[in-house]
């Protein structure tokens, strides 16, 4: 009997000692070009699509050993008939929130349609003469970046007016975990649209197959979807990118940084829009810190960024970001509970309207008026967590 549970304990013991080593389990950074990206694939897409009409969701990121996805296609005789861009255009020189303009490819002369500003989802007319949609967006794994977004309607309107949709994956910089609070019921938005956390760890892909199999197109319609995936990724994996995926998040730094820093966008408090070093460092007139900055306007970056030419106190936490290994894997609320803390006193309206959007809820908010901590708003997350990750589980590609 003893020996029996003895042995128990030493059952017990290593169980607990695997489990452990999984959660403390450190991501790797890896170069964009270690992993073979959907579009680089064209062996597996080109046959699905030659001799048919075509349309393509591209940005700057989408390129081929240095050649764009469109230009590619075009060289290798594939008819593309409609370009769709996302937000910050085409090209990818337009700011945040800038409304971008239909018009016209000046190198292939193809037209561009933009999914950005009032029109954000392609209409029965934008998709007349397409046989089949190609997508490939390069996203970041976070809620509040609008391609998922663009990505649920483009699948949504190819569903109505049946099309099929090509989704070549890229991988996820942020996908090595899960975090922040889901959104909410009744504060869904362009940057916010179905109940999934800030961070919720797959790549657009995989997300992609999550809103077919969970039903939130509209009236429950499914799209005709193939994804073609990765080679050589795993999640366990934070990704330079090759080309910067917006103007405002030019390395991986601020990638890495952008989950938790994004907040600041429903505040007072700059970023670093308008500077070098735009999501890496956040700050206020006033505001005690160890670094400061003065946001400039930058064409195609930041126009008229908020704080515009004032000194801006506070900490660079692009080092922070450099010490990833030692980080816990997480939205860190450390930076915006201080900035509120320093600040709110002086400046009543901390806050702006943006934010309850951001975070797809009106209680996090509370919670950090409240003078609520870090971890107690954490664990206030945890049940919709582990609701999400059931449901994460069912449409991963990649281990």
């Amino acid at each position: 009997m003893i020996r029996i549970f003895r042995w128990l304990i030493i059952v017990c013991f290593f169980f607990l000692k695997i489990t452990i080593s999984a959660q403390n389990v450190k991501p790797l950074l890896v170069s964009a070009n270690t992993i073979i990206n959907g579009d680089q694939q064209t062996g597996v897409y080109f046959p699905l699509i030659k001799g048919k009409k075509v349309g393509v969701v591209a940005n700057q990121s989408s390129i081929i050993n240095k050649i764009h996805l469109v230009d590619t296609m075009i060289s290798s005789g594939i008819k593309v008939v409609r370009i769709f861009s996302p937000e910050h255009g085409f090209r990818g020189d337009a700011d945040a929130g800038q409304v971008v303009k239909n018009g016209m490819d000046s190198k292939t002369g193809i037209p561009v349609i933009s999914l950005y500003g009032k029109h954000k989802k392609p209409s029965a007319f934008d998709l007349s003469g397409i046989d089949v949609m190609v997508f490939d967006l390069q996203d970041v794994g976070v809620r509040f970046y609008t391609y998922i977004s663009t990505l649920t309607l483009v699948m949504e309107a190819c569903a109505e007016n049946h099309i099929p949709l090509i989704l070549l994956d890229r991988p996820n910089p942020n996908g090595f975990y899960v975090d922040g609070p889901v959104l909410k019921k009744g504060f869904e938005s362009f940057v916010g649209m179905h109940n999934v956390p800030v961070v919720y760890g797959m790549t657009i892909g995989e997300y992609a197959k999550m809103v077919n199999g969970e039903k939130w197109l509209k009236n429950g319609i499914s799209c005709r979807l193939k994804v073609v995936k990765l080679k050589k990724y795993t999640h366990n994996m934070i990704v330079k990118l090759a080309v910067k995926p917006s103007p405002n998040l030019p390395d991986w730094q601020s990638i890495y940084l952008y989950p938790s820093l994004c907040f600041f966008e429903g505040t007072v408090v700059s970023v670093g829009r308008g500077t070098a070093l735009p999501f890496q460092v956040f700050g206020y007139p006033g505001m005690k810190g160890n670094y400061s900055f003065i946001p400039h306007s930058i064409p195609g970056a930041a126009l008229h960024p908020k704080l515009e030419n004032k000194v801006c106190r506070g900490f660079n936490l692009r080092p922070y970001a450099e010490h990833y290994r030692k980080n816990p894997s997480q939205i860190h609320l450390k930076w915006l509970i201080y900035a509120y803390r320093q600040i709110h006193k002086s400046q009543s309206n901390f806050f702006n309207g943006y934010f309850n959007t951001l975070a797809g809820n009106d209680l996090l908010k509370s919670q950090i008026t409240d003078g609520i901590g870090e971890k107690a708003i954490r664990k206030s997350w945890q049940p919709g967590l582990k609701h999400f990750k059931s449901i994460r589980l069912k449409y991963l590609l990649y281990k």
